[in-house]
């Protein structure tokens, strides 16, 4: 174990490093330029949480997020590997670039947002300069592969009258671009970097609030005091501390790197390899995005487009997320008797005393919901829980904000989100044209059409989209453009557009893990020494069940039961199939029920999970019949398994 030790990251500022070299490197810059850079992400962090309570124009108040985001991004984000632990004159022509063509919108607003229609010259230069800070900003902070696709659209903006049907569309000139990208609320400051300027930000700082209270250490030992007795203990408690501590980050690498740190040495000893190990915690830490009561990006976004309450979002990702951790348990559970884990030795303190030290560090789960079941907005939510968050780091002298843990809090909070802010500005572009063009339909009419109207064929092809799109884009990016275009053409064939947007989400969230590209596994992988490929199939594995799970409730209308937007006699009716489904997929996948499965055995399983995802009664009796016979064959006609 102490070999173990000596190979993984012992620090905080080893962890942050390996966090970074998945999710984009910043500088850490010490001296004057250090502090006036912290200075500038704590000026940040204060006015978006002074705009919760105060009255901003929309369009100014996206132009200010936009204006510190570029700003900081040249600044933080190194443009070549030469430059990255110092500031290059580049950085700052291009931060003051960012603040020139930004900062215009602002002195010159009263006229500004009235020429859409009509660029004057001077709206054409910051326009023009704004979308190529936008780009080079997305080439640093995102990478190239969303980089690639904004200059695509842009192409395709211009290219229309020049490509084949269905293609073709009057084509657009850059006044027209302009326009509706920068002067109006259409592309540059639509939804997407709406969402960034108010409830992204808000949650990234709450969540650096939390962190810097000790409440990462506190979860981690809190589940490993709740399931560390049981042979399965070290598989469990990674899952579980995943769960706890996602729910606040909002991040599978973080989540994956942070809980990996801790137990990996604990796999290892239970008897899982560098690969498996490294799967298990990217499954972990891939849920922590499905996580409430931070969803991560995409579910903020969600609840803007389709005009609902945060809260309703919450609500519906409830018995989704508990299904994708029952999945997870249940790959867990049948490794151990697959595999004949060991149980080891796990030094964790009582759970119930650990509660009784920091309860209050417990409150993220439940205070963020209680304030929107109290008539709060998520914005004003979030905003008050950070309150409490602050003051009640003052119960126990060790998790106390004090002022530099205060300020490191603000400023980190302001850190987090500017990768998300350039992903959703960038994004927002892609969204433009998609409108200006009609592009999202055409796309949805081709979608439908080659699925021969079939909704589970286009349910098949809209997941393998989502997959190719996660394979290069960030989950943020993922689903929004998948929102423009791959939810009309659910929506043509009749499923609803709450379940639309969701099957989305999880899709976009599940590409994570899947191969051949996943961040968060790949981050486990450099932490466990594994084989990056590997472990994703690893990963693969453990959430393979889970990826049926948005089927269930697109298939068919009383799937809604499974996002609680049904009858509770529904949601139970649907419910139970699903847990038998994943209970089936599970075994079938992993080859063990209760004992080792046949070939035959396996694809009776996988069948009957298969057939309990459409909930139509005579599927189900079926299902639960090939279930049932499998089960007796394995326990009656069997000899009694011999305890690994």
């Amino acid at each position: 174990m102490e070999e173990d030790r000596e190979k993984l990251p012992q620090t905080e500022a080893q962890l942050e490093e390996l966090v970074e070299e998945f999710e984009g490197k910043t500088r850490h810059l010490p001296g004057p330029a250090g502090q006036i850079i912290t200075a500038i992400l704590v000026i940040m962090s204060l006015y978006h949480l002074w705009a919760t309570n105060a009255t901003i124009v929309t369009h100014i108040h996206r132009a200010v997020h936009l204006l510190f985001v570029l700003f900081l991004t040249f600044l933080l984000y190194p443009g070549w590997k030469q430059a990255r632990d110092r500031i290059h004159p580049l950085d700052v022509v291009l931060s003051l670039a960012a603040v020139m063509s930004l900062g215009y919108i602002l002195v010159d607003f009263d006229q500004f947002v009235y020429r859409s229609a009509i660029p004057n010259t001077l709206d054409m230069v910051f326009g023009i300069a704004t979308f190529v800070l936008v780009l080079e900003a997305t080439r640093r902070a995102v990478g190239k592969a969303l980089l690639i696709l904004v200059v695509l659209f842009f192409v395709y903006a211009f290219a229309g009258p020049y490509l084949p049907a269905p293609w073709t569309h009057r084509g657009y000139d850059l006044e027209r671009l302009v326009g509706q990208l920068y002067v109006a609320l259409e592309g540059l400051f639509g939804v997407p970097i709406g969402v960034s300027a108010t409830f992204i930000i808000l949650f990234t700082i709450y969540g650096s609030f939390l962190e810097q209270s000790g409440a990462g250490k506190f979860f981690v030992d809190l589940a490993l005091g709740l399931t560390g007795r049981r042979r399965t203990g070290a598989g469990q408690s990674v899952t579980v501390a995943s769960f706890l501590l996602g729910g606040p980050s909002g991040s599978g690498v973080a989540t994956t790197v942070t809980v990996g740190a801790i137990a990996y040495p604990l796999l290892k000893r239970a008897g899982y390899d560098r690969e498996a190990a490294g799967g298990l915690l990217s499954a972990g830490g891939i849920g922590a995005v499905i996580s409430p009561p931070i969803l991560g990006a995409a579910a903020f976004i969600i609840a803007e487009i389709l005009k609902i309450s945060y809260l309703q979002v919450l609500i519906m990702a409830i018995i989704p997320t508990a299904l994708y951790y029952l999945s997870v348990f249940l790959m867990i559970e049948l490794d151990a008797r697959r595999f004949g884990l060991r149980q080891v030795e796990i030094q964790a303190q009582n759970p119930l005393r650990l509660t009784a030290r920091y309860w209050y560090l417990l409150a993220s789960l439940v205070i963020i919901p209680a304030f929107m079941v109290r008539g709060f907005t998520a914005i004003k939510a979030v905003f008050w829980a950070t309150v409490i968050a602050w003051l009640t780091s003052y119960l126990r002298r060790e998790s106390a904000l004090v002022p530099g843990k205060f300020v490191a809090a603000l400023a980190n909070g302001s850190r987090q989100v500017l990768n998300i802010a350039v992903t959703t500005a960038a994004a927002g572009i892609i969204v433009g044209v998609v409108n200006l063009t009609g592009l999202g339909l055409k796309l949805a009419d081709i979608i439908v059409g080659m699925a021969g109207e079939t909704l589970v064929l286009t349910l098949v092809f809209s997941a393998i989209a989502l997959w190719i799109l996660g394979l290069a884009l960030p989950i943020t990016a993922t689903y929004i453009i998948a929102a423009v275009i791959v939810a009309p053409a659910l929506i043509k064939l009749g499923v609803s557009e709450l379940a639309a947007h969701m099957f989305i989400f999880y899709y976009s969230v599940l590409s994570e893990v899947s191969p051949p590209v996943g961040l968060s596994p790949m981050a486990a992988a450099a932490l466990t020494g594994g084989n990056p490929f590997k472990t994703m199939l690893q990963a693969w594995k453990y959430t393979l069940p889970a990826f049926v799970v948005p089927f269930m409730f697109t298939i068919h209308p009383a799937g809604m039961g499974l996002l609680l937007q049904a009858p509770a006699l529904d949601v139970i009716r649907v419910l139970i199939p699903a847990i038998l489904g994943l209970c089936a997929m599970a075994s079938g996948i992993n080859g063990w029920l209760f004992r080792r499965t046949t070939l035959l055995e396996r694809a009776a399983l996988i069948i009957a999970g298969i057939l309990l995802i459409y909930p139509a009664t005579a599927f189900d009796l079926i299902a639960v019949g090939v279930l049932g016979a499998v089960i007796a064959y394995q326990l009656l006609l069997k000899p009694a398994p011999q305890t690994p």
